[in-house]
């Protein structure tokens, strides 16, 4: 089979799959991204089918997120949360399928302006990949001091750096000497699940459960689905105004060229910057809506395809988090030394390849959304039990770690993901910031210790 025959596969496997997920409220985007990756990296796909998986798979979880984000008014997953005080409004006022349609609408063309901008920027600064590559310890230790001091915890984020440094290198050094090898994969997959492991051991614990447990179930009104297009696919430029187009096109370009901002800030910021200039809540939210899911996708491609292409190791939010397995995935890829997408691929491949993706995700997912949200909706809302979706990815992740080290990988993931969740839940150390402290920590103990 061809190349471009599998690359289409695994394609249409991402977009069919992460619709799904998308529209399973509170789903993180690491922690489903990254074992899925791996998965498919390990089971051997070309370069080329890896890249076409992911973007079809950021895509289609970008764009079904905002089905229980706009009709629930619960956030799909981390980036939906900005929008959540639009969304409410609308949704108060009777107008969640309008929400809905503006917000996968902006999503839809944001992702196929970021594509081709970002590979150009990124070609632009790939002639200091090789300042970055040779420099990568303190490079990571520094955005690490970073995005520390910007995240919830602060100072203390940046006071854990070298404590949690040395536990990363400590259980690296211990697992290495019972294996004769080192792990990675397992130390990806536990800073991932960390929040979500930490809520079921919430649950579990007699002492910690009232701060987890509720008393009453949740109540959900949903509005009747309105078509107002016919045939199956609608034009997103019809859905939205030509100037919520202008708009979402203008703030896409912009956000393409970022590639060490927060997304979520990315996306907060844009959607103010939009709605601070308009006059009338329903226009305002609509047009805020449109814009913020548009920017949610560019910076989601922007920040995989610039690290990817111009550096080859991962110098973004993004990258760090749920792009990781790009990058490391041992013993297919790692970045010591560099043989990953950056190496393996061409610009031209990562053009052709990721608008593969995008296209075949905007097939499956965006009619989706538009048709059949409020269908959907229900039937995961009456038929799925979430506790056993988070309860499916642990075991993905479990399998996963005993894949790369049996018993030890297991306890390693286990342990990573217990210390960065506590910290990340109740200190506010971020998901980012581990990733960052994780791929510096060598630098950071060799050098100060």
């Amino acid at each position: 089979m061809s190349t471009l025959m599998i690359a289409i596969i695994f394609a249409i496997i991402g977009g069919v799959l992460f619709t799904m997920i998308g529209v399973v409220s509170g789903s993180d985007e690491t922690a489903v991204l990254v074992p899925f990756t791996l998965i498919v990296v390990l089971l051997g796909a070309p370069p080329e089918a890896v890249f076409a998986f992911f973007m079809s798979a950021i895509l289609a979880k970008h764009l079904t997120h905002a089905i229980p984000t706009a009709l629930m008014g619960v956030p799909g997953d981390t980036l939906a949360a900005p929008m959540l005080e639009h969304a409410n409004f609308l949704r108060r006022i009777g107008l969640p399928h309008i929400a809905l349609r503006k917000m996968i609408s902006g999503g839809i063309i944001g992702a196929f302006i970021a594509l081709p901008i970002s590979l150009l920027f990124a070609m632009f600064l790939s002639q200091f990949g090789e300042f970055f590559q040779e420099n990568s310890g303190i490079i990571f230790t520094a955005a690490a001091v970073l995005i520390g001091y910007f995240s919830k915890g602060r100072w203390v984020s940046v006071l854990l750096i070298l404590p949690v440094a040395l536990i990363f290198q400590g259980l690296g050094l211990i697992s290495s000497t019972i294996l004769d090898k080192s792990l990675s994969i397992s130390f990806f997959l536990g800073i991932a699940i960390g929040p979500m492991l930490v809520d079921l051991l919430l649950a579990t614990s007699k002492s910690a459960r009232p701060t987890v447990e509720r008393k009453e179930m949740n109540e959900y009104k949903l509005a009747p689905e309105k078509k107002s297009w016919s045939g199956y696919f609608p034009n997103p430029f019809k859905v939205l105004t030509k100037k919520q187009t202008g708009q979402v096109v203008g703030t896409s370009f912009l956000s393409s060229f970022t590639f060490a901002l927060s997304p979520v800030g990315m996306t907060s910021l844009m959607g103010e910057l939009i709605g601070s200039r308009i006059k009338g809540q329903y226009k305002k939210a609509t047009s805020s809506l449109a814009t913020m899911n548009g920017v949610t996708e560019s910076t989601y491609v922007a920040e995989t395809i610039i690290p990817l292409v111009a550096f080859g190791i991962p110098l973004s939010p993004v990258t760090l988090g749920p792009a990781s397995a790009l990058f490391n995935a041992p013993p297919v890829y790692s970045t010591e030394p560099i043989h990953n997408l950056h190496t393996l691929l061409s610009p031209l491949d990562f053009l052709i390849y990721g608008l593969i993706g995008l296209v075949i995700a905007a097939l499956i997912a965006y009619p989706f959304s538009m048709n059949y949200a409020r269908k959907a909706t229900v039937f995961i809302m009456k038929k799925v039990n979430q506790e056993a979706i988070i309860g499916m990815f642990i075991g993905i992740v479990c399998l996963l770690a005993f894949y790369e080290g049996e018993l030890t990988g297991v306890l390693v993931t286990f342990a990573v993901a217990v210390v960065g969740g506590m910290l990340n839940r109740f200190l506010g150390l971020g998901v980012g910031v581990q990733f960052m402290i994780y791929y510096g920590s060598s630098w950071l103990i060799t050098t100060l210790l």
